[in-house]
């Protein structure tokens, strides 16, 4: 891979995504010719939170720096770009889940302009943003599809902060190179608790499934997305665009629930209940609705927010980033499960 720069700045690099970011720039994308190789001489400047653990970013190399503070805070985003001039800055940390509503603003927006602000005046050369498919809602029919050109209707205040941070984004764009990367609900190897949860609910029959189930999820493997995003550092006419990144096709909820249950009980030996947890669609709208009372107090529950989404569509199309990007997500659902499921039984996440 060619990023046209050693220094590579990263936040959120002890989180999901970010950690397998590092770990793709480090030693590249098998599964993607272009980016098979690592680029020599890299240098990599992460970004943790106080007390965050960086023992796996020290041992994947020694090109990684480790730079410890938080994006709310001016003074540390500026230490964080200092000395920067020509860098590449990927930006995917953010809140998905808080403990109160004001976070998703003080994290998803303000700290991104603390951040590309602070870029700015070091002289970083582009900024590949980090998104979410909130801030364009749900679809507004089974059969639609988001693309690039699809309007703003944000999902509660995680999409508003999403659409927020991305308007201060391309604010900016006459000042620094800018990319944004929508990315959907994401899985692969690295996977935090509240994944493995879900694939404990799965064997233990307790999935829940809201209506027919027939309802579509886009999803991406956690390489398919570094894909995308080192891409999108690399080519030119990316500059000041927007990217829908995800698996090729959307999934339906009764196809991704009967894939893990197939990979444990057939390939890694867990005795499934073969049941579901089946609920009426009216569920998920009493969920919305409680969801939404919750966050006008300034409240959130993950488990309500949830629930809220599991009867509607959210699915978007790849195209545009195949197009202009040469984007190809190799690895679909059951593949990038069964590496999840592998990740799972060799670090320790037992259920």
């Amino acid at each position: 891979m060619n990023l046209n720069t050693n220094l590579i700045l990263v936040t959120g690099a002890a989180g999901w995504l970010g950690s397998r970011l590092v770990k793709s720039l480090v030693r590249g994308l098998p599964e993607h010719e272009a980016l098979r190789e690592p680029q020599r001489d890299l240098r990599i400047r992460v970004l943790l939170l106080p007390g965050q653990d960086a023992t796996a970013l020290h041992k994947l190399s020694d090109c990684v720096e480790i730079v410890t503070g938080d994006i709310r805070n001016v003074e540390d985003c500026v230490r964080f770009s200092a000395a920067a001039k020509g860098a590449t800055l990927f930006h995917p940390a953010g809140i998905i889940h808080p403990r109160c509503v004001s976070e998703f603003y003080t994290i998803n927006r303000d700290g991104t302009v603390n951040l590309l602000d602070a870029a700015i005046r070091a002289g970083v050369k582009r900024a590949v943003v980090v998104s979410s498919n909130s801030p364009c809602g749900c679809n507004p029919h089974p059969d639609h599809l988001f693309d690039e050109l699809s309007p703003y209707h944000p999902y509660m205040n995680y999409g508003r902060s999403k659409m927020e941070m991305e308007v201060a984004v391309q604010r900016r764009a006459d000042r620094i190179e800018t990319v944004i990367i929508r990315a959907p609900w994401f899985y692969g190897p690295n996977q935090p608790p509240r994944q493995t949860l879900f694939f404990k609910m799965i064997r233990d029959g307790k999935a829940p499934i809201v209506g027919s189930g027939a309802t579509l999820r886009s999803m991406a493997y956690v390489d398919n997305l570094c894909q995308g995003l080192i891409l999108a550092a690399i080519t030119d006419r990316a500059n000041g665009q927007v990217y829908w990144i995800a698996d090729r096709k959307p999934y339906s909820m009764n196809e991704i629930i009967d894939t893990i249950e197939r990979l444990l009980e057939n390939e890694f030996g867990h005795k499934c209940a073969h049941k579901r947890m089946r609920l009426p669609g009216v569920a998920s709208e009493i969920a919305w609705l409680a969801d939404k009372t919750l966050q006008a107090l300034g409240l959130y529950n993950q488990k309500i927010h949830v629930l809220s989404e599991m009867n509607k569509t959210i699915a978007c199309s790849v195209a545009r980033a195949e197009r202009e990007l040469g984007y190809r997500p190799t690895i679909e659902l059951e593949e990038g499960m069964r590496r999840s499921l592998k990740w799972c039984a060799e670090n320790g996440q037992t259920f």
